[in-house]
């Protein structure tokens, strides 16, 4: 122990920090949460996020991949289709998703929720 620290700190487990550091980053959970609904198409989850540019959503999407949570399939047809599906380990992010929306549900003011048009002009 840090001898300037107090002794009831506790410090933050490294494997935690990186978890919600990863599921916290900006778009990242909304993302997860449209894939978890089945739209597996890069055009259906811009469309069901409002204010993601496809900019953002191709980093994240490429982010998200290569940390694990998705894998990208490439689907052979005219035109190639690329559909976007969770791994193993982003399947079981879904009950830590259904918790966070279950809570921002009681606790978060529709108030509070960005306006699509805003976030778009960038706002």
């Amino acid at each position: 122990m840090n001898m300037a620290e107090p002794a009831d700190v506790r410090r933050v487990c490294a494997r935690f920090h990186t978890a919600i550091e990863l599921i916290g980053t900006r778009w990242t959970g909304a993302i997860l949460r449209v894939i978890f609904t089945d739209q597996h198409r890069y055009a259906q989850i811009k469309a069901a996020v409002p204010g993601l540019s496809d900019t953002m959503l191709a980093q994240r999407l490429r982010t998200m991949e290569a940390e694990g949570l998705l894998e990208r399939r490439v689907i052979a047809s005219t035109p190639v289709g690329v559909e976007y599906h969770l791994t193993e380990m982003g399947r079981e992010l879904e009950p830590v998703l259904a918790a966070l929306i279950t809570w921002s549900h009681r606790w978060i003011p529709l108030s509070r929720r960005p306006d699509p048009i805003a976030v778009r002009k960038g706002a």
